[in-house]
């Protein structure tokens, strides 16, 4: 497989979770799919530090775009967590930080 279809592959979750943004209009059900899509993900392929890209993702961009939006740069309708953004928009981002980490070992190699 060439590193190119590797990435592909790696990608091919965050694509079906912005691809479900549309379907799933309640943001719980929407965050509860993004964690069986990571969930099952990780069952598949796990990799060192897959947790901690994760977690830090999940963390590092909730207080990044808490300060987005508290500056006006960003705005949302749907705001169910803290009012301000979406539930499942922090745990897209985190499933993201993964994909990066694991997209920059791809091109490592």
């Amino acid at each position: 497989m060439t590193k190119l279809q590797q990435i592909a592959f790696e990608v091919f979750p965050i694509i079906l979770m912005i691809g479900l943004i549309p379907l799933i209009p309640e943001d719980f059900l929407l965050t509860v799919a993004y964690l069986l899509i990571a969930g099952f993900s990780f069952s598949v392929k796990r990799e060192k530090n897959d947790f901690l890209a994760y977690a830090v993702g999940l963390v590092g961009i909730t207080i990044s775009e808490y300060f987005f939006i508290s500056t006006g740069v960003e705005t949302f309708i749907r705001n169910s967590l803290f009012g301000l953004m979406p539930l499942w928009l922090p745990f897209l981002w985190a499933y993201a930080f993964v994909v990066i980490k694991r997209g920059l070992r791809i091109l490592d190699k």
